[in-house]
Order: structure tokens, then C-alpha cells, then sequence
């Protein structure tokens, strides 16, 4: 595995962000200790929300420890040494329905401490997934990414897993409070519910809407 992810940080050009092998978390106030309810996506912001009527994700939130995005599972992607994800503050919501209609996960993961240093950390997680995305044929054949958003603090991609899966996969980083947010969307296909016409940046939008109210100060 590790010779796997030197193979992908040549190929791709990424690099580990410095120091998150051995940086220890501050756990100076004000910064939180867990997800605050206000950071969560709103259910009506979810894509399909008028079909399924979702739950709110605040509600079935739980604390996690070294997360992983949803498309990591798919491509088999191999876990990175030094992954920063695994000193942050982290939880994750599962929004399930039945076997054939769209599920939901979305995950909020905060680094506490020093904003600038935050900042550098969750863009540097936003640029890793988006090699890993690339290299994803590399790792699992049978799926097929199209990335539709890769800039500077979100990455949103559409995988065609085995061909009878699809995923619709949200990254966003908020350099403002060392936060970042992930909407994974995925349906056996094809889909009983189509899948609406909807702009990447409408559900980025969505997606940062509450940090600022769950992170205060951080969006002066």
C-alpha cells in the first residue's frame, strides 16, 4: 500500500501536508471538541429533498475517528500515512433508505487551532481526494470517475461503480474555519428517481451555508 501511494504522489504531484504525521490538535477554547448541530447541511438543501423529504443529518450525526469520503470505499483507495483526517474533530450522518433509492452520507470534519494552519490542512485534503478521484481506475478498475468541479477548495465528482452503481460525490473545504464538508449521493442504476439538473455550486453553497453560524467569528 505504501508503494501504492508513492506510485499515485509521483504520478499526481501531491504531497502529504507538512507536518500532519506528527502535528498534535490544539484543544485550546474556543475551538469545539465535536461537530456543532448548526454545521450540518440543511436537509432541504439536499439534492431530492421534495422526493424523499430527508432527515435532518444534524439529528442522526455521530462522532467518527479517522473518516474516509465515500468514493475512498468504491476505488479502493489505500489508506494514506499521515492521513490529517485522523486528528480531527469528525462525525458522520447516514440518511438510508431501501435498497434502490438514493442514499445519503454527509460528514463535517474541523481541525482545531490555528486558522491559518487549519486552513492549509483542509485544502490539502481537498487536493489529496482529488488525486485519489484520478488514480481511481488505478485502484478499482471497474469504476469510472468523471470529475465535474476541481478547484481550489471543492472537488465534486460522478462515479460509475461496477456499472450498476452510481455516485454522486461533494468535497468542500472552508478555509475560514478549517472545515471540511462532504455530501456523498448513490443509487443502484438505473436510479428509480432520476437525478436532477442541478450546478455543483448550488450544493457547495448549501453546504458552507452553516459554518459560519457553527464556527462563530470565523467568517468576519
Amino acid at each position: 500500500m505504501r508503494m501504492m501511494w508513492a506510485m499515485l504522489l509521483a504520478v499526481f504531484g501531491l504531497a502529504a501536508v507538512p507536518g500532519a504525521a506528527s502535528a498534535q490538535p490544539s484543544s485550546c477554547p474556543p475551538m469545539c471538541d465535536q461537530i456543532p448541530a448548526s454545521a450540518w447541511i440543511a436537509a432541504a438543501d439536499i439534492p431530492l429533498d421534495r422526493t424523499y423529504h430527508w432527515r435532518e443529518p444534524a439529528g442522526l450525526a455521530v462522532a467518527t475517528v479517522g473518516p474516509r469520503f465515500r468514493f475512498e470505499d468504491d476505488c479502493a483507495t489505500p489508506p494514506l500515512p499521515g492521513d490529517a483526517r485522523g486528528y480531527a474533530v469528525s462525525a458522520r450522518a447516514l440518511i438510508p433508505e431501501p435498497s434502490g433509492q438514493w442514499q445519503v452520507q454527509a460528514q463535517v470534519v474541523h481541525w482545531r487551532g490555528e486558522t491559518w494552519r487549519g486552513a492549509d490542512i483542509a485544502l490539502g485534503v481537498i487536493r489529496v481526494a482529488a488525486g485519489a478521484l484520478r488514480a481511481c481506475q488505478l485502484t478499482a478498475p471497474q469504476t469510472s470517475p468523471s470529475i465535474t468541479t476541481d478547484v481550489p477548495g471543492q472537488l465534486a465528482a460522478v462515479l460509475s461503480i461496477d456499472g450498476n452503481r452510481v455516485l454522486h460525490q461533494y468535497l468542500l473545504a472552508d478555509t475560514r474555519n478549517s472545515t471540511v464538508v462532504e455530501l456523498a449521493m448513490w443509487s443502484t442504476t438505473p436510479p428509480q428517481v432520476p437525478w436532477p439538473t442541478i450546478p455543483d455550486s448550488q450544493v457547495f453553497d448549501a453546504m458552507t451555508r452553516p459554518l459560519c453560524d457553527a464556527y462563530l467569528g470565523s467568517c468576519r
